[in-house]
């Protein structure tokens, strides 16, 4: 999928697009932007690092952060969603993981989760273990899988 179909997709759909990203720092929103004429239908995206960030920016409870941890569905889902509350978008996708180097027993390295939200449906989450690829290569793969899903739930 290159990211001018994804584009195209929305525009036919009357869709705007925002992101939430934690360990991408960013990469979705610069691949969205990269395309020319991309402002139609990218409203906009927010880098929430921090748990702090994804508190103020987005609204992420922090109950959610100490029961389940920034790298959960859980996180994911609230991202999304607060992505959409905070912006003009009508569909919005979240990142948050562990793109390493480093991990925990119960969260390793190359753990990411993922949250898509769009205005009028239920939010879907997703979590995809890419493995110890290294830091960048965690990063990249998350970042072409978000835009995937933002792809697919187009529909």
């Amino acid at each position: 999928m290159k990211t001018t179909d994804l584009l195209q997709k929305a525009r036919e759909a009357g869709v705007m697009i925002a992101t939430a990203e934690s360990c991408t720092g960013g990469m979705i929103a610069a691949a969205l932007t990269e395309v020319p004429g991309s402002s139609d239908v990218f409203d906009c995206g927010f880098v929430t690092y921090s748990n702090a960030a994804k508190q103020t920016m987005l609204g992420v409870q922090a109950q959610t952060l100490d029961q389940h941890g920034a790298v959960s569905e859980e996180v994911a889902r609230e991202m999304a969603e607060g992505a959409l509350a905070h912006s003009t978008a009508t569909l919005a996708v979240s990142v948050t993981g562990i793109a390493g180097p480093g991990g925990s027993e119960f969260k390793p390295e190359g753990r990411v989760c993922f949250g898509l939200a769009r205005a009028g449906q239920q939010t879907v989450t997703e979590t995809v273990d890419f493995g110890a690829l290294g830091r960048a290569n965690v990063r990249d793969a998350a970042t072409h899988h978000a835009l995937q899903k933002l792809f697919d739930g187009l529909g």
